[in-house]
């Protein structure tokens, strides 16, 4: 879907032999669904990614993308790729930056399990959240339309592009401290004591007020494509996670990467922001509530600890699918992520 600004970060390669997909079949569907190329198609992986394998198609100069549930057994409520498909499909009618989706397939009986295609995109995505070697009013700017494509998420009319029924208004931190309880439950190889904490404490902790918007879920750096030359979103990826709840969620889950320490999901700690040309955490969110006609934000601490809570769980539940052979990735030896979020976490809640 993207070319990517690191060298270093893993690309497009071969089928994972584990995730072979059934070529016939598939491209009988596709030419009688997406289009009808003069050759054959050509199937390759992308190598990043935990939870939904994604898989390049190409016939000649032309490429598509292809995302599926995983094999095996899943989670509940977990890799709903008809989601990503609808919510794609509603942005992209009124402009919103979305790869164009093509056609969304239930039938099992295809490659395994249910998937969509889109078009495939030229752009950047930026794995280090840094931004090495770019001139900090670059970074400048690619941080700022990051915040103002995130704002403008939040101001969609649900009802006028057919979302209204996308979730359930109202309630929104609850029944998602709910659903990660029971996930992580459903993927827990330990006891963490931090996680137990969370859980227990969550639940009275988050501030009063309800809000209801379509929350991406995802919402990062390395979840949006920019233009290939210009410092413009051109397309936000990865909506697996979206449905309509509370928007600060979203801008709260953004700011994880000002307090990880994880290199390989992005990291902000440490840095001289005003050096770099990167908005400080205070700045960040100071320009969302701008753009969003908010004074501030009370309890940013909860939504950030409820965050970190959210993505622990489901480090948990990638590392259990890794464990048991199902995942993108090799077994890690170990969950420290989810340790390090789940502590982190705590922290956040005490300051």
């Amino acid at each position: 879907m993207t070319t990517t600004t690191d060298p270093g970060a893993p690309s497009i390669g071969a089928v994972r032999s584990n995730q072979q997909l059934d070529q016939p079949a598939l491209e009988a569907w596709f030419r009688a669904h997406v289009d009808n190329p003069a050759e054959p198609l050509q199937l390759q992986q992308f190598q990043r990614g935990a939870s939904n394998p994604t898989y390049l198609l190409s016939a000649g100069t032309r490429r598509w993308v292809l995302r599926k549930k995983p094999p095996g057994t899943l989670l509940a409520s977990a890799h709903q790729v008809d989601r990503e498909f609808r919510v794609m499909q509603a942005l992209g009618g009124i402009g919103f930056p979305v790869p164009r989706v093509r056609a969304y397939c239930d039938d099992a009986s295809v490659i395994g399990t249910a998937f969509y295609v889109m078009d495939f995109l030229e752009g950047r995505i930026f794995r280090d959240a840094r931004l090495p070697g770019m001139a900090p009013a670059e970074r400048a700017a690619i941080y700022d339309d990051l915040n103002a494509t995130l704002a403008r998420l939040h101001q969609v009319d649900v009802a006028a592009i057919g979302l209204a029924d996308y979730g359930r208004p109202g309630n929104y931190f609850q029944r998602q401290i709910d659903r990660w309880i029971k996930q992580y439950r459903g993927a827990e190889t330990e006891t963490i004591p931090a996680m137990e904490r969370l859980m227990a404490e969550l639940p009275g902790r988050i501030p009063p007020g309800d809000e209801t918007a379509i929350a991406h879920g995802d919402y990062r750096l390395e979840n949006v494509m920019f233009h290939p030359t210009e410092p413009r979103v051109i397309a936000v990826l990865d909506w697996e996670l979206s449905t309509l709840g509370h928007p600060l969620a979203d801008i709260a889950y953004g700011c994880i990467l000002y307090h990880s320490d994880s290199e390989s999901w992005g990291t902000l700690k440490g840095l001289d922001f005003r050096a770099a040309g990167i908005p400080d955490e205070d700045a960040y969110v100071a320009a969302y509530c701008r753009r969003t006609g908010r004074a501030s934000i009370p309890g940013f601490n909860v939504y950030l600890a409820f965050s970190m809570f959210r993505l622990a769980s489901i480090g948990q539940g990638v590392f259990k699918r890794n464990l048991v052979g199902i995942g993108n990735a090799p077994a890690s030896r170990d969950n420290s992520h989810t340790h390090h979020l789940a502590s982190t976490a705590c922290a956040i809640l005490d300051r």
